[in-house]
């Protein structure tokens, strides 16, 4: 059947080659579609010991618990708390923090222990390791938090309700930025990268702090700077009408337009394009189009295939966006040639049987053709996964 979400090599070249000069735009100024935002916190790449309390805010999932970092990494205490609400209208400033300290109170909280915070939504990082909000994302739009410190306001609800006694340290990161310091725990690269794609997506790197003309207030560092890119509000070009449709009827439109073509809540309602009128399933997501693939006796032909497509070309982006920034850290650093990505997501580790196919299979697969046809044969990208990376990456920020 006709693939109207097929892409040559050389559209999936266009759009890295588009993604590398946007990354070069952002790291120079502010304001721009890339955000590369820079994050003043720089990890030891060894090391780091200690322990820390740690926080993790997903897409409706909020998680605490106590890391200790040093020889043996240990997670102890890990509670949970499901907050679907967050994307209810009406939801509050206060809901959030309550719904945050359901969890926390289930922890044997440490004295004036240091907190790690990974906050998986857009935010501009602080000189004194908060961060202030820019935007909601993932469908969630909790009014009067833009604009404003994320770790200082729920620090001060937690002692003011909880008698947390939190008085230390607070470091707030993004997702990109957890998986990043995580992988520093695996050795022997020239260059590191943290990948998000799940329910929404992301990149995060390093680049020689020279290398970002913006930078503030870090005279006299001539080391490395941690960024995120922010890369899901990237605009790719070689888009469908598809797309087009599901942006339109998005609560943003025109922005995180390359999240919108791949990441895990948005794929159904890509799906859901192609068949106006079949009558499917408003909530229907990734998840959904998995059970449709590793169910395909149960569901039309047409669907099976459809969805599978879909699925594929997630894969395809991502791997394009790779291979842009690796053509980015090959002009920052001219001597890489071993690159690990640490990927976090249910989607990019997800398989399906009808085609007997892993997501990061394909990935690799149409990323080391990307990186032949750029003239980087001799480049390589390792793709890896370490269990509890938030969670571990958050407790490293605050440890550095």
């Amino acid at each position: 059947m006709n693939n109207p979400f097929a892409l040559s090599n050389s559209q999936l070249l266009e759009i890295a080659n588009d993604l590398k000069s946007k990354i070069e735009t952002g790291l120079q100024e502010d304001g721009t579609e890339i955000k590369c935002l820079p994050t003043y916190i720089h990890p030891k790449k060894d090391g780091i010991t200690g322990e820390a309390t740690v926080f993790d805010l997903g897409g409706t999932n909020f998680r605490a618990a106590v890391v200790s970092v040093g020889e043996e990494t240990k997670i102890t205490g890990l509670a949970e708390k499901n907050i679907t609400e967050m994307k209810t209208a009406g939801f509050t400033e206060t809901d959030l923090y309550n719904s945050e300290a359901e969890a926390i109170v289930q922890l044997k909280l440490p004295a004036n222990s240091p907190i790690g915070y990974c906050f998986s939504y857009p935010a501009k990082p602080m000189l004194n390791g908060d961060a202030e909000l820019i935007v909601w994302t993932k469908g969630v739009n909790i009014a009067g938090m833009a604009g404003k410190p994320i770790g200082a306001p729920m620090v001060e609800f937690l002692n003011d309700t909880l008698n947390a006694g939190f008085n230390g340290k607070i470091a707030v990161v993004n997702d990109t930025i957890t998986s990043l310091f995580a992988g520093l725990a695996n050795p022997g690269y020239d260059a590191y990268v943290g990948l998000i794609v799940g329910t929404g997506t992301n990149m995060a790197t390093f680049f020689p702090s020279a290398y970002i003309p913006k930078i503030e207030g870090m005279e006299g560092w001539s080391g490395e700077t941690p960024v995120n890119l922010e890369s899901g509000n990237f605009n790719p070009p070689n888009l469908t009408k598809f797309d087009e449709e599901v942006d339109n009827y998005s609560d943003n439109k025109g922005n995180q337009r390359f999240e919108k073509a791949i990441s895990g809540m948005y794929l159904g309602r890509i799906f859901r394009a192609v068949f106006p009128h079949d009558g499917l399933d408003v909530n229907l997501d990734a998840a959904g189009l998995s059970n449709m693939m590793n169910n395909p006796d149960q569901y039309k032909l047409e669907y099976v295939e459809t969805a599978f497509q879909i699925y594929q070309r997630s894969a395809k982006l991502v791997a394009a966006s790779i291979a842009g920034l690796v053509l980015n850290l090959n002009s920052a650093y001219p001597s890489v040639k071993k690159i690990q990505v640490l990927a976090e997501g249910s989607l990019f580790w997800s398989k399906v049987k009808a085609h007997d196919a892993k997501y990061v299979d394909m990935v690799n697969a149409s990323l080391k053709e990307l990186l032949a046809e750029s003239g980087l044969t001799d480049t390589v990208v390792d793709i890896s996964r370490i269990e509890n990376a938030n969670l571990i990456g958050a407790a490293m920020s605050v440890l550095s």
